[in-house]
């Protein structure tokens, strides 16, 4: 599946309000959605982003100290 999103998944929603918060206020496109079936069974919310923002993602992340599971391209 060549897909142009990617999910980050976080332990807690906050986590992923948070993150929705950061890239927002920094003009990334990205949204709450369900944690996908294949990744995980747990019911729970990630962040998806556009793949080609993965390495300003993960920078703004660094700098504002937020803690994530993972980044996995759909």
């Amino acid at each position: 599946m060549n897909s142009e999103f990617a999910v980050i998944l976080v332990d807690s929603t906050s986590h992923a309000m948070r993150i929705e918060k950061i890239l927002t206020m920094h003009g990334l496109t990205c949204k709450l959605v369900p944690v996908p079936r294949h990744l995980s069974s747990d019911c729970g919310v990630c962040v998806r982003v556009l793949k080609q923002d993965i390495e300003e993602i993960k920078t703004l992340i660094d700098t504002h100290h937020v803690i994530v599971r993972s980044i996995e391209v759909l």
